[in-house]
C-alpha cells in the first residue's frame, strides 16, 4: 500500500512541484496551507510522514511540530527558508527528525523520505526486543522504557537509540550512526546527530559530563556505554 505524505507549504507552487515529484515517486499526498488547517488534515488522513515550512500564517511550523509531538512520534521533515541555524536547531529540538533549506530540489526531497520510511521499515526485521544497561526497546509496539518508565521518542530518537543499545560499548561516528540507521549522508544533515543525542540525553535524564546511558567519544562520535560487571 503506497503511504501518504501530508505536505503543508503556504506558497502554491512549492506544494504543487512536491506533491508532482512524491506522486510520480508513487507516494499518496494530501496537502495543507496553514497551519491550524495541518493539524486538521492531520488527524483525518493520519499520513506516515509530514513535510512542513517553518514560516507558515497564523499557527508556524514550529508551533505545528511541538503539536504533533504532543500526540505522535510521525517522522517530520521541516521545509525553511531560514538562514539562522538556530531556527533550525529549534525544530529538531521540538522533534522534527531532518529540516531541508529552501531553495531546494524535490529530487532530494523524494529522497529524504524514502531514507525516513525505510528506517522505519527496516527496524521492523531487526530484533523485536533490545536492551541495555536498564533501558529496552520493543520495535513491535514501538516502546522505549529506562528503569521501567516509559520514554516519550520520536521516530529518530527511537531507531537512534535502539542502534547504539543493540552495540553498547560501540563508538559510532555521526556518519555511522547515519547511515546505520539507512540514511543518507548530507554534511548539514549529518551535524543534526548532535541535536538528537542532545535530546536522548535530557529524555533519559543523562548528565553529558557523567554518562549513564551515552558517552561523548571527543573527536570521533558516540557510545552506548555497558553495563558494569
Amino acid at each position: 500500500m503506497a503511504k501518504k505524505i501530508l505536505v503543508v507549504d503556504d506558497e502554491l507552487e512549492i506544494v504543487k512541484l512536491v506533491r508532482a515529484y512524491l506522486e510520480r515517486a508513487g507516494f499518496v499526498v494530501v496537502t495543507a496551507r496553514e497551519g491550524r488547517e495541518a493539524l486538521a488534515v492531520f488527524r483525518h488522513e493520519r499520513p506516515q510522514l509530514v513535510i512542513l515550512d517553518l514560516n507558515l500564517p497564523g499557527m508556524d511550523g514550529l508551533d505545528v511540530c511541538r503539536t504533533l509531538r504532543r500526540d505522535s512520534d510521525v517522522p517530520i521533515i521541516m521545509l525553511t527558508a531560514r538562514i539562522e541555524e538556530a531556527d533550525r536547531l529549534i525544530g529538531l529540538e521540538l522533534g522534527a527528525d531532518d529540516y531541508i533549506v529552501k531553495p531546494f530540489s524535490p529530487r532530494e526531497v523524494v529522497a529524504r523520505v524514502r531514507t525516513i520510511l525505510r528506517r522505519a521499515e527496516g527496524a521492523l526485521l531487526r530484533a523485536p526486543v533490545v536492551s541495555a544497561t536498564n533501558v529496552t526497546l520493543d520495535r513491535l509496539r514501538h516502546t522505549a522504557t529506562v528503569n521501567g518508565k516509559e520514554l516519550d521518542l520520536t521516530a529518530m530518537e527511537f531507531n537512534l537509540l535502539a542502534l547504539l543499545v543493540e552495540h553498547p560499548g560501540q563508538v559510532f561516528t555521526r556518519q555511522q550512526l547515519l547511515e546505520g540507521i539507512e540514511g543518507i549522508v548530507y554534511e548539514a544533515y549529518e551535524r543534526t546527530i548532535d541535536v538528537h543525542i542532545k535530546n536522548l540525553r535530557k529524555k533519559l535524564c543523562d548528565d553529558c559530563e557523567d554518562a549513564r546511558f551515552i558517552e561523548t567519544v571527543r573527536g570521533v562520535g558516540y557510545r552506548f556505554c555497558q553495563d558494569e560487571a
